[in-house]
């Protein structure tokens, strides 16, 4: 039976974890750095690279011009409407002008004047012609617009398949560039994590135990923290996969570990009584029997009856009496707390 940990021992136990986590905590900032840095091997890619540039320049330039040919022709259009408004006015003042001059000679019913009604109805006729020539100017404008503003629409539709294609094949580069950046991560973060398993599993308990840890919760953080949100998704489909698998290697673990234990427990409760406090820690079976559980077999036992010496479930013996001043006292205890004498030392075992 060994005997329990001292206060000493415990204080230099957590300095030593905290060795651990500093030691787990530099290394996870160094694993931080690395993993961000992996991107940085490959270049990144820009639309551009996928765009023909033969194409896509000359779509380009005969976009522009038909812009520059627009705002030409709104310019020009402005113009002309000016010289429209300027017509207008100049054929309203005409023809009011003209019917003052009418109701003037309707009045004084002159002949002679019918030779000027002749030069005024020309004028008219002349800046009626020159409006009518202003508008047919901006008629033929706006067909031109309109003829431009269609070629422009087609080259705008066609710069945008050219980029919706070039968008696609950038995605398509770009998935294809993650999912390496991604093996470069699963190829840093993977051997650690599995060097740091077969530490614990082999190498957990030697005088460096702290950098064991330490190494290993680094290791776990790189792989659980800074690796899984870099994990494609596809839709959802390989984080869901992924769910599943761990979900069915974990399960799989637990239920292998707990027929294990069970074994180990059946086997145990084969082996004699001394036999087997021998294997338990004080500590952890003073810890268990304060819970009221028996330190052996982990179920619930009476300790409230004097009578109450063995575990009903497993029969290891609980207490026994003080072979010095027959106090009952815990098998697991060294030692006496009535009178400090040793306990009885356990039989060895026979071959």
């Amino acid at each position: 039976m060994r005997s329990g940990v001292s206060l000493s021992e415990r204080s230099f136990t957590l300095v030593l974890w905290l060795v651990a986590l500093a030691f787990a905590g530099f290394l996870i900032g160094l694993g931080s750095l690395v993993v961000g840095d992996l991107p940085q091997v490959e270049h990144r890619y820009t639309l551009k690279q996928f765009l023909d540039p033969a194409q896509a320049d000359a779509t380009a330039t005969a976009l522009k011009q038909v812009r520059r040919d627009r705002s030409d022709k709104r310019r020009q259009t402005d113009q002309v409407e000016l010289a429209l408004d300027a017509a207008r006015s100049a054929s309203a003042a005409a023809r009011e002008t003209f019917a003052n001059w009418l109701k003037t000679r309707d009045a004084t019913q002159r002949v002679d004047q019918d030779p000027e009604l002749v030069a005024r109805t020309r004028q008219l006729d002349a800046l009626k012609a020159a409006e009518r020539r202003v508008e047919e100017q901006l008629e033929t404008l706006a067909q031109e617009d309109l003829g431009l503003a269609q070629k422009e629409s087609a080259l705008t539709a066609a710069e945008g398949e050219q980029r919706a294609g070039a968008e696609q094949q950038l995605l398509a580069a770009e998935r294809g560039q993650d999912l390496r950046v991604f093996g470069y991560r699963l190829a840093v973060t993977l051997p650690p994590l599995i060097l740091a398993g077969w530490l614990l599993l082999k190498r957990r308990t030697p005088r460096n135990w702290p950098f064991v840890w330490g190494f290993a919760l680094a290791a776990a953080f790189a792989f659980f923290v800074e690796l899984v949100p870099y994990l494609p998704s596809y839709g959802g489909y390989v984080h869901y996969g992924v769910g599943v698998v761990v979900t069915l290697v974990a399960g799989r673990v637990a239920i292998n570990a707990l027929q294990a234990y069970r074994d180990r427990q059946q086997a145990a409760e084969a082996r004699p009584d001394q036999e087997r406090r021998t294997e338990i820690a004080t500590d952890q079976a003073l810890l268990r029997l304060a819970k009221k559980v028996c330190p052996g077999c982990e179920r619930p036992v009476d300790l409230a009856s004097p009578d109450a010496n063995f575990c009903p479930h497993c029969g290891i013996g609980l207490f026994e009496r003080c072979p010095a001043c027959d106090h009952r006292k815990s098998t697991f205890e060294r030692f006496c707390s009535t009178c400090g004498s040793r306990a009885r030392e356990p039989a060895p075992s026979q071959a």
